[in-house]
């Protein structure tokens, strides 16, 4: 039993700390996403890791649990690979996000890849440059961000009827890895769910930041993104901003 305030107080502040890691979680709002995997199942009990049954260190529990939460799990946040797919432009388009789903979502950065194929053996192309949103608090909050205009990734060719996955990464402000993912159909833009304010939508409640270096006293730090690549960057903000203003 904790007798000392100041024991007391750093076990709160632990608990609420460990609160936030384990509850941060993001959805996908447009296109969609695999399916809910907004579950934390099964029980941790204890801080080491030879504490938590049956999940040997990996975050899964032997009977299918996942105690830290199942959008941790690479590389769709434990979900498996969709058998109806979502309809997604041949030529790019729409990704919108809630991120502060449950707490833990002040700061973070974001990452969108695609992995080629019905099975995809990685998703390692890149098709927006790594982003950061700064939310209203590390409280749960309604807010969303909408990208309007993804574009696909550098010398990818996609063909309509061929299928694709989606990868949303979230990389929360402790380090550790968020995963969310849509299988798509790739398709002529006419044939795709129009996007709306109710699917796709940026609220004043979240700003989206570039992630770039400057230099510091003791050295000539380079911008981490190229010229080209930073110009790249800033279309689908561009086009964002544009439609914020429709």
């Amino acid at each position: 039993m904790l007798k000392s305030p100041r024991l007391l107080l750093v076990a709160t502040t632990c608990l609420s700390l460990l609160s936030i890691l384990v509850s941060s979680h993001t959805v996908i709002t447009y296109p969609g996403m695999r399916g809910d995997n907004l579950h934390t199942t099964g029980n941790i009990t204890g801080f080491n890791g030879s504490d938590i049954a049956g999940t040997n260190g990996l975050g899964v529990g032997s009977d299918n649990t996942y105690p830290y939460g199942m959008q941790w799990i690479y590389p769709c946040g434990g979900m498996p690979m969709s058998t109806n797919r979502t309809k997604w432009p041949v030529t790019g388009g729409a990704i919108g996000v809630q991120p502060g789903w449950f707490q833990g979502h002040y700061n973070a950065l974001f990452y969108i890849n695609l992995g080629d194929g019905t099975v995809p053996e990685n998703y390692s192309l890149i098709m927006q440059p790594v982003f950061g949103i700064v939310g209203p608090d590390n409280f749960a909050y309604n807010g969303s961000f909408c990208l309007p205009q993804v574009p696909l990734p550098a010398n990818y060719s996609a063909v309509i009827g061929t299928n694709a996955t989606i990868q949303i990464v979230e990389a929360a402000q402790h380090g550790a890895a968020l995963f969310n993912c849509v299988d798509i159909t790739f398709a002529d833009p006419q044939d795709v769910a129009e996007v709306t304010p109710d699917n796709c939508a940026n609220t004043s409640d979240i700003t989206l930041q570039y992630v770039y270096s400057t230099n510091s006293q003791t050295s000539d730090a380079e911008i981490l993104l190229s010229s080209k690549v930073t110009w790249m960057a800033s279309i689908p903000f561009a086009v964002m901003v544009v439609w914020g203003l429709l």
